[in-house]
């Protein structure tokens, strides 16, 4: 069985990368099921960036080790693709997702129904054994709603209505049919088949 490490300290994030698709042969492991703490600073002005910021630091940490990084986040085109890379703390640290949701709906607000369109983006940067790189990335579009609804998912979750849920935010829907059309199910489905796994 070989191990692949999942570069993220977040638990929600760690979760839908470990059990959104099967990867036979692979056991995922958090960096706190291998006992090392990695939480580099993530500046880069791109997903990839900071996805690779992250594979970089867990693999030495896990020196030997396969590792997958994630960097995702919300792009609003009425607001210029804001939050993007500062998802997780667009409202300032530390993290809280109810101040992020907050501070969205307050800056959409007086925007109309078809000026709220958005997607969240994933991109997945893993590293093996030997450190040999293959970066995948996935989307999905939607829009931004004017109240949050639904009580799965994290984030943005219950702010963002997706296309193809027909008026149903993410956060209405279960974790299996969430990774099935999610930014990051999509961005794990590229990965496996560049890589395949």
């Amino acid at each position: 069985m070989k191990t692949v490490v999942i570069a993220s300290n977040n638990a929600h994030k760690a979760q839908e990368i470990a059990h959104a698709l099967p990867f036979p042969g692979w056991e995922f492991k958090t960096l706190r099921e291998m006992g090392v703490s990695s939480d580099p600073v993530e500046d880069a002005e791109t997903f990839e960036g900071n996805a690779r910021i992250k594979a970089r630091a867990a693999q030495q940490a896990c020196p030997g080790c396969a590792v997958i990084a994630d960097d995702s986040g919300l792009e609003v085109d009425a607001l210029g693709g804001a939050p993007g890379v500062h998802s997780a703390r667009y409202a300032g640290e530390p993290s809280d997702d109810a101040r992020n949701n907050a501070k969205l709906l307050a800056e959409l607000s007086g925007v109309p129904d078809g000026q709220r369109t958005a997607r969240f983006v994933c991109t997945l940067v893993y590293c093996d054994e030997q450190g040999a790189e293959t970066v995948a990335r996935g989307t999905i579009e939607g829009r931004i709603g004017h109240e949050e609804r639904g009580a799965e998912g994290f984030g943005y979750d219950p702010l963002f209505y997706p296309d193809v849920l027909d008026g149903l935010s993410l956060a209405e829907v279960d974790a299996a049919r969430k990774n099935a059309i999610s930014h990051r199910g999509n961005a794990l489905r590229a990965l496996k088949e560049l890589i395949g796994a």
